[in-house]
């Protein structure tokens, strides 16, 4: 027998922990390799962690709740195999260490000002995870400070976003206070609550999405295009092959696959909008991962990608849009599903939405709102003169940062995505 440990798993580049939300299996129960053990939610995606041993789940080392760094073990599963020295707790002492590492001693700030040292956390009153810590020492936050933090997470604990939002709050005061004659920044009013109203509390998912939110409209200026598109073409050619698609894939064609390849067309002609900002350097994206915006029977947003969309046709891009948004409604998706994205499409047509302005996904610098599809009438070219006629048409909205993305780009892009959609071959093969 060989008792080998769980770690938490990692789960994407920038996630550097999650936090345990149910256990699927208690100690004494017999799992399978591969088999779900517990769910975890990260700030991206609520996802399950299989076992990496077949075997007896005989401890379990976290509780639900509990925020784990990635690479820390969280339970302790009894093989059937010989003692291995790659399994042994013995061997997996380095990832088991301590979290708490000797302080180095930080000098005094040589300019003078009374800037805290960063904090030391043997003396500290309650638990603080390792990116906590490392968020507190990179910006010279003392224990006592810190611990004035209030905590939003299980028993009172300082999770990422808490610590963030203090220090921007922190960053606004230094910020105002030189400008002591000038206007006070003004706090939101509370609400009144009246007999019979209800007090609804955001989900997890709610606040993420708020703070995300309110964090790219201060990133990012926002300005917004619009231009309107003749789809007719469009219309018509899905109506003639969306039967013929059934039949041989056994799912529905949208018109979703057929805007997000027009996009990544459009991204192909103006690459500077399939950029990145960091700080004062423009990273130009190689791939080209389109985000789709999907509704959840919640009411919540989330934004699957669809990587390298170029590389695929309107029956490939069909199968994946279809495959991504029913594990999204399904909260089946995995976290690499919703990484990597370098432009946002949101189809607000599918709400009977004819426009929009919808904000950026940091830190990409543009997203496309698609509106709804409308009859309307309209002059047309004709050899033997101008005519009035019904066409299908739809709105779309191009926000972009106008930190890097300036007027002509912005506009010229969605005129481009526009032209593809009226230029759209009616006579295409499926």
């Amino acid at each position: 027998m060989a008792l080998v440990e769980l770690v938490m798993p990692k789960m994407g580049e920038s996630i550097m922990e999650a936090t345990i939300l149910a256990w699927l299996k208690k100690p004494g129960d017999r799992i399978e390799q591969d088999e779900s053990v517990l769910e975890v939610a990260t700030d991206k995606v609520d996802t399950e962690v299989p076992s990496t041993h077949a075997g007896i789940l005989r401890e379990i080392l976290a509780k639900e709740g509990e925020v784990v760094a990635v690479g820390k073990p969280i339970a302790r599963i009894e093989t059937e195999a010989e003692t291995l020295a790659t399994n042994t707790p013995q061997s997996a002492a380095p990832a088991s260490a301590p979290v708490v590492q000797k302080e180095k001693n930080v000098p005094a700030p040589a300019n003078g000002h009374n800037t805290p040292a960063p904090a030391t956390f043997k003396e500290a009153k309650r638990f603080y995870s390792p990116l906590v810590k490392t968020i507190a020492k990179e910006e010279n936050i003392s224990l006592a400070e810190l611990e004035t933090i209030p905590g939003s997470g299980l028993e009172g604990r300082v999770t990422k976003k808490d610590i963030l939002a203090w220090l921007e709050q922190r960053n606004l005061e230094k910020t105002a206070r030189p400008a002591a004659t000038g206007p006070v920044a003004a706090k939101p009013a509370p609400p009144s609550v009246s007999a019979g109203d209800e007090i609804i509390e955001m989900d997890r998912m709610r606040k993420m999405i708020a703070e995300r939110m309110v964090e790219s409209k201060r990133i990012s200026p926002h300005v917004t295009s619009f231009v309107e598109a003749d789809v007719t073409n469009i219309v018509y050619w899905r109506n003639k092959v969306k039967n013929e698609f059934q039949k041989r894939y056994g799912e529905s064609l949208t018109f979703t696959p057929i805007f997000i390849e027009a996009v990544a067309l459009a991204i192909k002609d103006f690459p500077m909008i399939n950029v990145q900002v960091d700080g004062d350097r423009i990273l130009k994206k190689k791939d080209i991962n389109i985000g789709m915006a999907v509704a959840l029977p919640s009411g919540n947003l989330i934004v699957p990608v669809i990587k390298n969309a170029d590389q695929y046709n309107i029956s490939g891009l069909a199968r994946i849009v279809n495959d991504l948004a029913n594990r999204a409604r399904d909260n089946k998706l995995k976290p690499d599903d919703l990484a990597g994205g370098t432009y946002t499409v949101s189809n607000v047509g599918s709400f009977g939405n004819v426009m929009g302005t919808p904000i950026i996904m940091q830190p990409q610098v543009a997203i496309l709102a698609i509106g709804a599809i409308q009859k309307k009438p309209a002059v047309i070219e004709t050899p033997y003169g101008d005519a009035i006629a019904i066409r299908h048409k739809m709105f779309l909205s191009h926000s972009y940062d106008h930190r890097v993305v300036d007027g002509a780009l912005g506009g010229s892009f969605v005129r481009r995505v526009a032209d593809y959609l009226e230029q759209f071959d009616v006579d295409r093969p499926l």
